[in-house]
């Protein structure tokens, strides 16, 4: 797919990984609705970008929110051709400790945004695309959520997040496979450790420790080259049903707590 002139819906887009994403598909020549709970800085960053973007309030975890939001980014000229579900929360907590069991409502907040939400955005998005006029190629559209290499290599204490995001990572192939006759493609990307919003108050020394574990290069990645891969699976029509991990070939290991 050509990202020009494409109409294109960012959930999560007004910080992090999303807003690299919104400035990247625009920098491509798309129009971009950015959804978001944060008024503030979607509609900070809707007003920098000017024509080419537009900011939408929604919780991506209320059906109706998220069904405006995809209306609105359907109505361009072309309909919505790509979306992108960056929102996601996260938790720190054992399944189990000397302080008692897991928080249950913890875990439902984790799934509602992470799992329910993402699944909210596909649904829609891909429904939405269904009635575009389809490419010479046959494409209508392409839905490309976030996942987590804590899916694949859930670390302690992970537990909500780690399963939310292997739920993501689980929907992938048969949504890819349900859409498959109506030209629209499904994929997924796994990222390591980012520099965002997320982990901006990581301390120094365990910044350096998480560094350290990956391969190469041994650092943090930046939003820019999140962006840069959705941008590539965008534009390659081969790339379908995949989960792709962007993590410097790291591999949590189960650390042990210490005693």
């Amino acid at each position: 797919m050509d990202i020009a002139q494409k109409s294109a819906l960012v959930v999560g887009g007004s910080q992090g990984l999303g807003e690299a994403t919104v400035r990247a598909l625009v920098a491509a020549g798309a129009f971009v609705v950015i959804a978001d709970v944060n008024e503030e800085e979607g509609t900070r960053l809707a007003a920098e970008l000017g024509d080419r973007a537009l900011f939408v309030k929604a919780d991506v975890a209320d059906a109706g929110q998220v069904a405006s939001a995809v209306s609105v980014a359907a109505e361009a000229a072309g309909g919505l051709r790509i979306s992108v579900c960056c929102a996601g929360i996260t938790a720190q907590q054992p399944i189990a400790d000397e302080s008692g069991p897991h928080s249950l409502q913890t875990f439902v907040d984790v799934m509602n945004v992470n799992l329910l939400g993402t699944f909210n955005v596909l649904r829609e998005a891909s429904a939405a695309m269904v009635a575009n006029e389809p490419s010479v190629s046959g494409e209508r559209g392409v839905c490309i959520n976030v996942a987590s290499i804590t899916a694949l290599d859930g670390p302690r204490g992970s537990i909500a997040y780690t399963a939310s995001k292997a739920a993501v990572v689980g929907m992938t192939l048969p949504a890819a496979r349900d859409l498959a006759s109506t030209g629209i493609r499904v994929c997924a990307i796994a990222p390591g450790t980012f520099d965002t919003p997320m982990t901006r108050h990581v301390p120094d020394a365990l910044r350096e420790h998480l560094s350290a574990a990956q391969m190469w290069p041994q650092r943090f990645g930046r939003p820019d080259e999140f962006a840069a891969l959705v941008c590539h699976i965008a534009t390659n029509e081969m790339l379908n049903g995949e989960t792709i991990r962007l993590d410097g070939a790291v591999r949590v290991p189960p650390i042990r707590k210490s005693t």
